[in-house]
């Protein structure tokens, strides 16, 4: 009954046994009991042909003597065997059987790897029950071996695919940190200072500063929906469409309507960009402007009062047509112009909190006076206190001061 029920838990498909023993009565005897069963068989009569068999093809279960005619007494002969069998990365369980068992044969054979010890003569009965029983753990301990295996691959396969992502990732990095300005060019009369912090290997966070002409400067900053390689791709379209519009005689609205009909087109619904686009006048310190659904930049003036620059319209991407409300303001020495991404005033402190642009308004009030690189290092370290150095998204800054100590002159420096 045991043997019946083990049998149902095992496979359908017929099981294959290798019988070794060099006495042809005990092999046609075991071929009797065991064919009527429906197992499959093959024989071996020496060590040698035993494991010549094993080399060529599988079995699942191997019920073998110890003894054979060199060595009747002893079984070293079967524990040689045992020994080979051992080695083998996928050897199928073994019963032993011997007529000239002891204790320490069968201890020794147990080392050996044996999975079970019959004696000679033998129960028909118990001998199957083993036969069927061992069978079964041999199956279960293949089955466990080949899903350890697959799991290895799986880990091996997904180790080799995450350091292609990391080389693509470390790689796209690269590639989007050139893109962005190396050397900021700057303007007599004028210091700009930028910072650029991505929260991933790459990010969505876009900012420029393109000489238009010889006393005209186009100032940029732009946030893209999402994070990773996506956003990153279409910050570097984004970029290449700037540079291509960006002249002194198309107005900032213009460009912002334009720039808005290329990303619609070429993006799906869920991805947006927000983009604030400014030309920098710089003998008339007229800065003209549109605002497509960005953070609204600050102005801050020397007496402490400040300046929101909101004019435009929606974010680039959604409809396929957008007009955009121009904007200009004056600018007078001591004046502070910053923009921003969402990443400086949305980086969060441990409790959750939001930095905030009332944070950010206080901080550049306070240090208004400072030069645009102080003020920029200044916002850097104080988002970066807030946060524990935690960032959570992009973050980016454009710093542009009008200096009291200089006439603005033609050209760039």
């Amino acid at each position: 009954m045991v043997a019946t029920e083990t049998a149902k838990e095992c496979e359908t498909k017929q099981r294959r046994i290798l019988i070794a023993d060099d006495q042809k009565d005990v092999l046609d005897a075991l071929q009797l009991l065991l064919k009527g069963r429906g197992y499959g068989l093959e024989t071996a009569s020496t060590p040698a042909d035993l494991l010549a068999a094993l080399a060529q093809r599988e079995f699942d279960l191997v019920l073998m003597d110890l003894n054979y005619a060199r060595d009747t007494t002893s079984g070293e002969e079967g524990l040689d065997v045992l020994g080979h069998l051992r080695e083998m990365p996928d050897a199928p369980p073994v019963v032993a059987m011997t007529g000239w068992a002891t204790v320490g044969l069968a201890v020794a054979a147990m080392q050996y790897g044996v999975s079970d010890f019959i004696e000679k003569p033998w129960s028909n009965a118990r001998l199957l029950d083993i036969v069927e029983k061992q069978i079964c753990l041999g199956q279960q301990r293949r089955e466990s071996r080949r899903r350890a295996n697959q799991e290895k691959q799986a880990r091996d396969e997904a180790i080799v695919h995450l350091q292609e992502q990391e080389r693509e990732i470390a790689e796209a990095k690269s590639i989007q940190e050139k893109l962005l300005p190396r050397e900021i060019p700057q303007m007599a009369g004028y210091e700009i200072a930028s910072s650029w912090q991505s929260a991933g290997a790459v990010g969505g966070d876009y900012f420029d500063v393109l000489p238009l002409s010889e006393d005209m400067l186009g100032l940029c900053i732009a946030d893209v929906a999402g994070k990773g390689i996506p956003a990153a791709l279409l910050m570097s379209n984004l970029q290449a469409a700037v540079r291509g519009l960006s002249s002194p005689s198309l107005d900032p609205d213009v460009v912002c309507s334009r720039l808005n009909a290329l990303v619609w087109r070429n993006t799906h619904s869920d991805r947006f960009v927000t983009f604030f686009y400014a030309q920098l006048d710089g003998r008339a310190r007229l800065l003209r402007y549109a605002n497509a659904g960005h953070n609204a930049p600050f102005v801050v003036h020397a007496d402490g009062s400040h300046e929101r620059l909101r004019e435009g319209g929606g974010v680039l991407g959604v409809f396929g047509e957008q007009s955009y409300e121009p904007g200009r303001i004056q600018l007078v020495p001591g004046d502070r112009v910053v923009l921003f991404t969402d990443g400086v005033t949305e980086a969060c402190n441990p409790d959750g909190e939001e930095f905030g642009e009332a944070r950010l308004l206080a901080l550049l009030e306070e240090h208004r006076a400072l030069p645009a690189s102080a003020i920029q290092e200044k916002i850097v370290a104080a988002i970066s206190e807030f946060s524990a150095g935690h960032r959570t998204d992009d973050a980016t800054l454009l710093v542009l001061a009008i200096k009291w100590d200089e006439t603005v002159e033609k050209g760039f420096c």
